[in-house]
């Protein structure tokens, strides 16, 4: 085979450095001189031709500064600031020292700029909820989920489907990101996949009685109330733990933020075992007899329980008696739900009447409805939708703020093949899981699911190390049990009543006087009065000695606490934390007093 012809490169300048023209004859010699191995091309480069250096455009500060106020005046949607609103400035007539009053202007400022970058950031939003809309004359209560998968996309159309199964009536959960489902069925069926798309996970019978499952951190492990006690099992069916301590439990839930699992058992015991260390934090007897209806407020923590009388009591695991209760129906709760933002509750009873109360400042009913039927279940989703059971029927609604003891309108009716045991909004998606006696049913709710969602908080789109991230994020950013209250808020304020109380043991301590010592010697035989007067005396003097030192050490020690909070401030925060290394830094010499 003959070898192709190679390239070797020779440089040519065309203006000489030197200014001779001695030089460039030279070089061209010296080019033409070059012996030219065989099948090779000699290329010339050209070196003078070169591109200039690029200049700075010179501008002056002024119109530096003019240039970046006229990139920041973009115009901002006033009903999208609204939204973002945190409320009216401080008012700083009663601030009276200026430091104070300069704090809180640039607090103000921090606020205006937060609420300025989240109007910013919504054109980041391009996911709109839509609602089916009828034509005139019609009802959007007859549109079947026939026609709603007929006239959607093929995504959208394969989110509908039905499960038959045989082992009813189940329970269901959805992941928190909504990726996963798990089924229990009371005769021992339990299974969960990955139900988008349409992926077994595993699939198995306990055996006995399944009365309710619930999800713990993620879709790697669940929770399974069976006829004894609570089993924990991991992805693909092993069991990993039996909580003996959650006896006959009814129902499960789990607080995502406090990795804590909670259980109502049948004899009226709620329990909370934190799954992180597998240590229970309580377990109290809420004196309701058994408990069928519970859930808990993604907002505080706190568990609420429905019981016979018609009341909801919250707990909390760190207090024995309730929170809080509130009588909000005169016959027994058959229902109840609240809704992820942790605002609104929707409590169902049999006087059939659906009450919807302000669950943050615990007042209401803000809106009541009436229904035909008592709910057996009801559930809030994410864009305010109410789903209820009634029987073998399922029934969405749009609820209206404006209600008052109005009769309800369907927005989306379906008719299942058996009663209908649990229903649940699945996050982040237009879908209605329906748990019945003769399997599951997925039902498409247009309008229903929230259509941007924060990658930190729940990632529909997850992988696996982003899920083991988040798993060590999790653990990391727990919140103890301890700050489950009514009022989580409540926490970053000043405890006025125990401020009073250190106030007046501080001033206590520092106006405090020795106390008066009175001492008698025993009588002894052989020891003369005086000396008895002298022993007396030489007692009181080293006690009080000894007193008048204590207190003065308490003194120094309460004013070199105030100098240090006068001296940092009482939100100081040092900029970096003390090691064990800083034994090793040089000590600055204290001052001298000549």
């Amino acid at each position: 085979m003959s070898k192709k012809a190679q390239r070797y490169f020779a440089v040519e300048d065309k203006q000489p450095r030197n200014g001779g023209g001695e030089q460039k004859e030279s070089t061209a010699s010296s080019v033409k001189s070059k012996k030219k191995p065989p099948n090779m091309e000699v290329i010339v480069v050209d070196t003078s031709k070169t591109m200039p250096a690029r200049k700075r455009p010179e501008f002056s500060g002024k119109k530096l500064r003019e240039k970046r106020q006229q990139r920041m005046e973009i115009p901002l949607n006033p009903a999208a600031l609204k939204r973002h609103s945190r409320g009216e400035r401080l008012n700083l007539n009663g601030v009276k020292t200026d430091y104070r009053k300069i704090k809180e202007k640039r607090k103000d400022i921090q606020i205006e700029f937060a609420e300025e970058q989240a109007a910013r950031a919504e054109i980041l939003l391009d996911g709109e909820e839509g609602f089916l809309e009828a034509e005139e004359g019609e009802s959007t209560t007859d549109i079947s989920q026939k026609e709603i998968a007929e006239n959607v996309d093929i995504t959208t159309a394969m989110k509908h489907f039905t499960l038959a199964l045989d082992f009813g009536p189940y329970r269901m959960r959805y992941t928190k990101n909504g990726t996963h489902l798990l089924l229990g069925g009371r005769r021992g069926h339990v299974a969960a996949f990955s139900w988008v798309r349409k992926k077994l996970q595993f699939e198995m019978n306990v055996m006995e009685s399944v009365h309710d499952v619930t999800w713990l951190m993620n879709y790697t492990m669940f929770a399974a109330a069976q006829k004894e006690w609570v089993h924990v099992y991991d992805k693909k069916g092993t069991e990993l733990h039996c909580i003996k301590s959650m006896h006959r439990s009814q129902r499960l839930e789990y607080l995502p933020y406090h990795f804590l699992l909670c259980s109502a058992g049948e004899n009226g015991f709620l329990s909370w075992m934190d799954v992180s260390i597998g240590q229970t934090i309580g377990s109290y007897n809420c004196r309701v007899g058994k408990v069928s209806v519970m859930t808990h407020n993604p907002w505080n923590g706190v568990t609420c329980v429905a019981d016979s009388k018609g009341a909801v009591s919250m707990w909390s695991p760190m207090v024995r008696d309730p929170l809080a209760k509130m009588l909000c129906h005169p016959v027994p709760l058959t229902a109840l739900a609240i809704d992820p933002q942790g605002i609104h509750m929707a409590t169902a009873a049999l006087d059939r009447k659906i009450k919807i109360w302000d669950i943050r400042q615990l007042e209401g009913p803000l809106e009541t409805y009436h229904i035909n039927t008592a709910a057996s279940d009801v559930n809030l989703s994410q864009r305010g939708l109410m789903a209820l059971s009634l029987g073998n029927v399922c029934e969405i609604y749009r609820r209206n703020p404006s209600a008052d003891e109005v009769e309800l309108k369907p927005y989306i009716r379906h008719r299942t093949n058996g009663t209908i045991s649990n229903i649940r909004f699945c996050p982040y998606e237009d879908v209605l899981g329906v748990a019945t006696q003769k399997g599951f049913t997925s039902l498409i709710v247009p309008g229903s699911g929230e259509p941007n969602f924060d990658t930190f908080e729940a990632n529909p789109f997850q992988s696996r190390s982003q899920r083991r991230e988040e798993e060590v994020h999790g653990l990391l950013e727990k919140i103890p049990a301890e700050f489950i209250s009514l009022n989580p808020n409540q926490i970053t304020e000043v405890d006025v009543p125990s401020a009073k109380e250190r106030l007046e043991e501080k001033v206590k301590q520092l106006t405090m006087k020795p106390p008066k010592i009175d001492f008698k010697p025993r009588n002894r035989k052989g020891i003369s009065k005086a000396k008895r007067i002298k022993i007396k005396q030489n007692v009181r003097e080293t006690r009080f000695r000894e007193a008048v030192k204590e207190i003065q050490e308490t003194k120094e020690k309460l004013l070199n606490q105030e100098k240090r909070t006068m001296k940092e401030g009482p939100d100081f925060i040092p900029l970096e934390t003390k090691t064990v290394l800083d034994r090793f830094q040089t000590k600055k010499k204290k001052k001298t007093g000549q």
